[in-house]
């Protein structure tokens, strides 16, 4: 897909990764060449190496929307084999990361840029990309279709979240589209004004003291790679870091309930499958 503004053209590619349903994200400027990563993903290296290739690409930077817990980053392998910059907010505590964006900072790109918005409260090191000359805007999971970032670990604060949406997200303009980092059902893509009409966490029809209500109550279970994934994350993807002791774990579901089959699976937890996200 190539997207026209009057100026320059941006191609623009979105993946999914089948076993985390984490979507990735290409961006280039098309007389350049120059281009950037969003999310990706290590066992997805190679697909989204060979298509840099063939489409006689520049990688730039690898850009992360936090530190993730259900996969493990490809930017570490990307920065080895392609020369690309990691980008990360200067809030996420990534060791040596080579870009560190506080709230405002523009990603150049060829003649594209994206703008570096903080928009905590998933995590502290949660950024939105907003391209502003294309309407679109990469929320990580700050804001998926129909749902949110969960917020009961790695700093999350359902307040601080409700405030980063309406302040942040929601103040871009209601056609911009949204595109977040998992989607469990098959949707690629939202707006603004979507989100703030459907969302059922997060829409218009409800406060914070609603959303931090709801966020309260979700009783998630304990993410499966999460030990593994934030430590590898933390170092900018890179597996060379000593194995973390096992957290303790919760009481055992029974047989066949929602949360063992999303174990099972390896998902984050068992609401998605509820039409709640994540």
């Amino acid at each position: 897909m190539a997207l026209y503004d009057g100026g320059d053209v941006v191609i623009f590619r979105q993946f999914i990764d089948p076993e985390t349903s984490t979507h990735t994200y290409l961006l280039a400027d098309e007389s350049t060449r120059e281009a950037v990563l969003i999310d990706p993903v290590l066992e997805q290296f190679e697909r989204d190496r060979t298509l840099l290739h063939e489409l006689d690409m520049t990688l730039r930077y690898t850009l992360e929307t936090h530190v993730h817990a259900d996969h493990v980053t490809a930017a570490a392998l990307f920065r080895k084999k392609e020369g690309s910059d990691v980008g990360v907010s200067a809030a996420a505590g990534v060791e040596a990361a080579d870009l560190e964006f506080n709230d405002g900072d523009v990603i150049r790109f060829g003649s594209t840029t994206l703008e570096a918005c903080s928009t905590p409260g998933h995590t502290n090191g949660c950024v939105t990309y907003v391209c502003r000359d294309q309407g679109m805007a990469f929320t990580g999971d700050a804001l998926l279709i129909r749902g949110c970032g969960r917020t009961d670990f790695q700093q999350g604060d359902a307040a601080l979240l409700f405030e980063s949406v309406r302040n942040k997200i929601f103040a871009l303009p209601d056609e911009t589209l949204l595109f977040p980092a998992h989607d469990y059902k098959g949707r690629m893509v939202t707006s603004v004004a979507e989100e703030k009409r459907c969302n059922p966490r997060l829409g218009l029809d409800k406060s914070k003291a609603d959303f931090v209500a709801i966020m309260g109550q979700l009783n998630l279970a304990y993410p499966k790679k999460i030990d593994v994934a934030v430590a590898a994350n933390l170092k900018c993807g890179l597996l060379a870091v000593p194995s973390p002791k096992p957290t303790p774990q919760p009481s055992k579901p029974e047989a066949n309930s929602v949360a063992s089959v999303m174990e099972t699976q390896g998902r984050q937890d068992a609401e998605n499958w509820l039409g709640m996200g994540i």
